[in-house]
C-alpha cells in the first residue's frame, strides 16, 4: 500500500495551505501522498490508507469546526485505533487548547501519533509551512 490521505476543513485558507504543505512533505518522504476535502473522504476510506495526517482550524470557542468536521471525525474516531496519524491546524485567538484536547481525543481511541502536532497563529508562515512538511516527512517515513 504506502498510501499516506491528508483530510482537511479550512474556512479561509489557512488549513487548506498547510494541508498543501504536508502533501508535499509525504511526496519528499518517498510516499504517495492524496488530498481530501473533508467532505470528499468517508469513514470506509480510512482502511485504504497506511496513515492520515488530519487538518482543521480553531473554531468557536477553541474546537473543532463545528458543522463538517467534528461530525466526520465523530464517525472516524473508533476507526482510528492502530492507525498512524498526525494533527495540524490554524488558529486566530487562545493557546492551542483545541489541539492538546484533539490530540488527547486520538490517544483515548488508540491511535498512534506518528508526527508532532503542528498549529500556527492565522495564516502560516513560513516556519509552519516548514513544519507541515517535516509532518508529511515523519508520516512517509514511519
Amino acid at each position: 500500500m504506502g498510501k499516506i490521505a491528508v483530510v482537511y476543513w479550512s474556512g479561509t485558507g489557512n488549513t487548506e495551505e498547510m494541508a498543501g504543505a504536508v502533501l508535499d512533505g509525504i511526496c519528499e518522504g518517498g510516499k504517495e501522498g492524496e488530498l481530501y476535502n473533508v467532505c470528499e473522504f468517508s469513514e470506509n476510506d480510512t482502511e485504504a490508507f497506511d496513515a492520515i495526517a488530519f487538518g482543521c482550524p480553531a473554531t468557536g470557542n477553541e474546537e473543532l469546526e463545528e458543522d463538517e468536521f467534528e461530525p466526520f471525525f465523530s464517525k472516524i474516531e473508533d476507526k482510528l485505533c492502530g492507525k498512524r496519524i498526525a494533527l495540524f491546524g490554524s488558529y486566530g485567538w487562545g493557546g492551542g487548547e483545541w489541539m492538546r484536547e484533539w490530540e488527547a481525543r486520538c490517544k483515548e481511541r488508540g491511535a498512534v501519533l506518528a508526527a508532532r502536532s503542528v498549529i500556527c497563529n492565522e495564516a502560516p508562515d513560513g516556519g509552519a509551512i516548514d513544519e507541515c512538511r517535516k509532518m508529511g516527512k515523519a508520516l512517509a517515513q514511519n
